[in-house]
């Protein structure tokens, strides 16, 4: 299957190092993020599951629960945890998804489905399995990046991201490039000026479909 931005994602059940659940439980209520490796141990993927703990307290101020997924199995998760933890310092306090029968990687697109992991395989088997997917708490998919092996993810981006989601969807706005709490948001084109008068006050507009107002946050 192919996930499209609004789809409904899969409710599977997955084994973690933290026990087993379906994926809309894990989500609940909350935002939630998913991001995803080709393989434990590696060293690129290492530093970025150590940003993903570093950021605890970030993720919990926006209410948004983190998951990893990588297509090794639970006692590799846990062993791999110490060496995050030596790496940054902090605890990877959030659940890893081992997907070693490759059915996350698979629902989520990420590999083709007649994809299979070979004996002595090596992360170029599943180089494709480093995405990130940030669903709301309706189940929907919101945002989806992939990256290459060889480019560490920009948490910094993925957070900003999160909070661009978090204010277009929350207060009716969407947010020009570059943005970041705080800066002017954009009306939407569907919303007439007198509609925009009532519901943000003031606002500027610079072109005749662009039109600017203070952060409602």
């Amino acid at each position: 299957m192919s996930l499209r931005i609004n789809d409904t994602i899969p409710n599977l059940t997955v084994t973690t190092d933290q026990g087993e659940f379906k994926l809309h439980d894990f989500v609940g209520d909350s935002w939630a993020i998913l991001f995803s490796h080709p393989k434990d141990f590696t060293p690129v993927c290492t530093t970025e599951f150590s940003a993903v703990a570093q950021l605890a307290d970030e993720w919990e101020k926006r209410g948004t629960k983190v998951i990893g997924v990588s297509v090794d199995g639970v006692e590799d998760h846990k062993k791999w945890k110490n060496d995050i933890k030596t790496f940054g310092g902090a605890e990877a306090g959030f659940p890893i998804i081992a997907d070693d029968g490759l059915e996350v990687s698979k629902a989520f697109d990420m590999l083709p489905a007649d994809a299979y992991l070979p004996d002595g395989r090596t992360p170029a088997d599943s180089a494709t399995v480093r995405a990130v997917f940030i669903i709301g708490p309706d189940k929907q998919l919101k945002l989806s990046m992939t990256y290459p092996m060889t480019v560490g993810r920009n948490f910094a981006e993925i957070l900003r991201a999160l909070d661009g989601l978090q204010t277009s969807t929350g207060k009716g706005v969407a947010t020009p490039a570059n943005w970041t709490p705080g800066g002017d948001v954009i009306i939407p084109a569907s919303v007439s000026d007198e509609d925009a008068s009532k519901k943000f006050g003031e606002f500027k507009t610079v072109l005749p479909y662009l039109r600017t107002t203070k952060d409602p946050a």
